[in-house]
Parts: structure tokens; sequence; C-alpha cells
């Protein structure tokens, strides 16, 4: 049976979610819900109609999995528990310090609708998640690092947009060198967040803007760049347009930890991506898990999950027989 799809929210997220679909012959995407007026979407996949995001409810019936893509700040605390009322759901919340809130609300709504909602589905959160678990129950006197990029940072772009005089900017966050092979050696140091990462801007400027006060703003800005070494670099249009309009990222988690009457043998776990697109990629973790979230309803199973609770056959168009012979 061919798993039925909807993608709520067209944005990058929502675009590469049916790139994903396109790769997954057992999943369809049949609907996109917008805000936006649906004549303006141009989907990827040939015949998938638009429909604004009212008419969701009338597709109750019709609808397996509905992926999200809306926002963390503002779009999922919202809409994550308003479909888990109408369909099975997964959804990319990556606001941390409320993960927790948000489960219990999509938790009781999923079950009072007798369906499965999956949470917080990504890499990180998400997979990231799954290996810093995994690392502290194999050893768990050990340490865990997170290191992030080099990627694009979208809240840090979006602040550098904000400042008056800017017309465009985007930002990478980049691990610092040192500081990766100061882990890697098992030496367990204890890092600020400037000995972590380094920050480097592109900024394109309004005409007359003032770009020392520009750079000013942006390296004394608080949350976002005052912790750490930040480079700001002014360019033209153009060269914003031909060398920075992809949305990379990327990052590493290192577990070490030891073993030994002593504790005198050294092990590192590390888990690392280079990813050309982040929204695409985070996508493509969302189609496998709408995958697991329409196996977990079909056994019966409502509620919400996070990935800590899926087993990983449950992501796999295989069957258990066929994963035991080529990948165990």
């Amino acid at each position: 049976m061919t798993i039925r799809i909807a993608v709520i929210g067209y944005g990058n997220l929502g675009r590469g979610v049916e790139y994903a679909i396109g790769q997954n012959p057992d999943m369809e995407v049949i609907a996109i819900f917008t805000r936006r007026k649906p004549e303006h979407i141009k989907p990827v996949t040939a015949g998938v109609k638009v429909y604004p995001i009212e008419d969701a409810v009338s597709m109750k019936n019709i609808i397996d999995v509905a992926i999200l893509c809306g926002g963390s700040a503002v779009d999922l605390p919202v809409q994550t528990p308003q479909y888990a009322r109408l369909f099975n759901v997964v959804d990319s919340f990556d606001n941390h310090a409320n993960i927790n809130d948000h489960y219990h609300s999509v938790d009781q709504a999923a079950k009072a609708a007798g369906k499965i909602g999956i949470i917080s589905v990504g890499w990180d959160p998400g997979l990231f998640s799954l290996n810093r678990l995994i690392s502290y129950a194999i050893s768990p006197q050990g340490k865990t690092y997170t290191f992030w990029g080099r990627g694009v940072s979208q809240g840090h772009s979006d602040a550098i947009r904000r400042i008056k005089g800017v017309k465009d900017g985007k930002q990478y966050t980049i691990p610092v060198e040192a500081a990766l092979e100061s882990v890697r050696a098992g030496k367990n140091p204890v890092f600020s967040p400037r000995d972590k990462h380094f920050r480097e801007c592109f900024v394109v400027t309004e005409d007359g803007a003032d770009i020392a006060a520009i750079e000013y703003e942006i390296k004394n800005m608080p949350n976002y760049f005052s912790d750490y070494d930040t480079t700001v670099h002014f360019i033209t249009e153009d060269q914003m347009l031909q060398d920075h309009s992809g949305i990379p990222h990327g990052g590493f988690i290192i577990h070490t930890g030891n073993t030994g009457a002593n504790r005198e043998n050294k092990h590192v776990i590390e888990y690392n991506v280079k990813l050309d697109s982040n929204p695409e990629f985070t996508a493509s973790i969302l189609a496998a898990y709408a995958r697991a979230a329409y196996r977990l309803n079909m056994q019966g199973e409502t509620g919400c999950r996070t990935i800590f609770d899926i087993a990983p056959g449950l992501l796999s168009k295989e069957d258990a027989e066929t994963l035991r012979a080529q990948m165990l």
C-alpha cells in the first residue's frame, strides 16, 4: 500500500519533502497545504494539488501522514497538536528547551484522535540526539561534545538582515579546528562558546549605509555574536548570489570515554554530517519517520514519540527479513 503524504507549509523544507518522497516508491505526496495563495505555489511533483491550509480538515480520511514544515518559534507549537487531531504527523520542532512541553501537547492530541505524532525529527534535534544517547549508554562516564558547521545559521543570518542599512546577509557557524582536535585526542577539555566556534558573516549593504556601524552592531550583538570571534565581509549582491545562495550545514558529535581497571583505555565515538542543503537533508529524515508513524499507527499505537522511541527498522521500506540479510 502506498503511504499518502500531505505537506503542510511550502518553503525550502516543504519543497525538500517533495524531493525526498520522490525517492521513496512506497510513498506519494497527495496534497500541499499553504497559507499563501495556492495558485502561487509550483509543486515539484506533477499532478500534486495545492490547497488553502483551511481545507486540511476536509481531507481527514484520505491522508495517512502529514509532514509539518513550519517554523518552531510560532507555527509548530500550534500546528502539530492541531493536525495530530486529524492525521498522523511528523515535525522538526527544534526548540530544545521546550521539547517536553511540545511532547505533552502533541501526545494529548494524538491519543484523543487515535493517531501517532513524531516530533523533533531532524539532525539536531534528531540524529545527533540519538547518537548522544547511544554514546552515553555505552560510556556513561564519558563526555559528549557537539560542534556545528561549517554551515549557514538561518537565525543568525536573519538577525543580520534586521540591522539598519543591511540589504542581505548570511552567517556561517564554523568549528574551531584546535577544539575539534583536542576532543578527538581524548583530552576532555572545558570550552567557552568562543573556544568551540567562530562566526563568519557576509553582508550586502544599502547604498550609503554606515559600514563601520553595521560591523560594530554585528560583532556586539548579544546572544548572537558577542560571545564569539566574528569576521564580517562586505560583498556585492552579485557575489552573494554567486557564492552564498545555498543553505549548507553540518556538524560533529564526538563522545570520549574510558574503559579498563584504571580507565587506562581511551575510546572516541564520532558521528558527523556534511550537508549541501540543510532543509533537503532534514526533509529526507522527516520522510523516513513518516513511514514509521504510519506503521506504528497501523499497529494500533497512538500518542507522541521522539526519535528515542522509534525502532530503526520502521524507517526502512524493506522488511525485517531483508534488513537482517543485507544490513545486520
